[in-house]
Order: C-alpha cells, then sequence, then structure tokens
C-alpha cells in the first residue's frame, strides 16, 4: 500500500512539472507571436510614411535608448525628432523590411531581438542590423532600447 503512494505521489509531481513545462512554453509562444506583431506593425506604419505610429511600440519614456551611428539618445521624444530629421518625407523613408535573424523570450517580461533591415528607395537601398531590447510593460511588448546600424 504505502509503494502505491509513493508511486501516485511522484506520478503526480511528474504529471504537474509537465503541465507547467507546457504553460511555460504556450507562454512564450504567444510572447513570441506578440514581439513578431509589433515588428510588422513597425513596418506596416513606416511603409505608410507614418512616423509617430510606427514610434508607438516603443517605450513612451525619458529612459528610452536608442543608439544609432554617432551616439545614444534617450528618450521618446529625443528619437521621434531624430527620426523626422532623418526621414523628413515619405521618399526619404522608403520602404522598409525586416529580416528577423533571431527572437529570444528571455523570460515573461524582457525578449531580445536580433536582425537586419533594408530601406528600398527609388535612387538607393541602404540598409543594417538592429538589435532591440523589448520588455512588457503593462501587458504590452515595447522597444526600450534600439541599437541600429
Amino acid at each position: 500500500m504505502n509503494q502505491k503512494i509513493v508511486y501516485l505521489y511522484y506520478m503526480k509531481i511528474i504529471l504537474l512539472g509537465f503541465v507547467f513545462m507546457l504553460a511555460a512554453t504556450c507562454c512564450f509562444a504567444q510572447n513570441r507571436q506578440a514581439i513578431l506583431k509589433v515588428m510588422h506593425t513597425q513596418e506596416e506604419a513606416w511603409n505608410r510614411g507614418d512616423i509617430e505610429a510606427f514610434m508607438q511600440t516603443y517605450w513612451k519614456s525619458d529612459s528610452l535608448v536608442f543608439v544609432g551611428k554617432t551616439a545614444p539618445a534617450y528618450g521618446w521624444q529625443t528619437t521621434l525628432d531624430h527620426y523626422k530629421q532623418t526621414y523628413p518625407d515619405k521618399a526619404a523613408m522608403g520602404q522598409l523590411s525586416f529580416k528577423i535573424i533571431q527572437l529570444k523570450v528571455l523570460d515573461a517580461t524582457n525578449a531580445f531581438v536580433l536582425g537586419g533591415w533594408k530601406l528600398t528607395r527609388e535612387k538607393d537601398t541602404p540598409g543594417g542590423y538592429f538589435t532591440l531590447w523589448f520588455r512588457k510593460i503593462k501587458g504590452e511588448w515595447k522597444i526600450v532600447c534600439d541599437h541600429t546600424s
């Protein structure tokens, strides 16, 4: 009788562990899809020429970090101003496309994305790479640090 109780106890532990792993995997997959949706939202907004909508995917905070070719810049408004100055019109913005190289959900509130970007414009096709740190803030994935080259 004791052996049967011990066996059932261990089976419950194994089953609970399996259920927990399955739930964690499901949550990570949902977070991954949500982050990919943010990236797609960025492409769509950019390709409409809507920098304001593009910026809604960033953390609206003075603590946002954007690292470009020259130096780190801090703050949502500073980043928006930079984009507007660098890309003053739809022709300068061109058509944006991303290539996601790696997306890692680190935990329930942090994720890392490595990717490539390309602009297709009438006279050129500049591109480069980016690393993004995403944080889940108030239930939404937001970019809190962007390093684009």
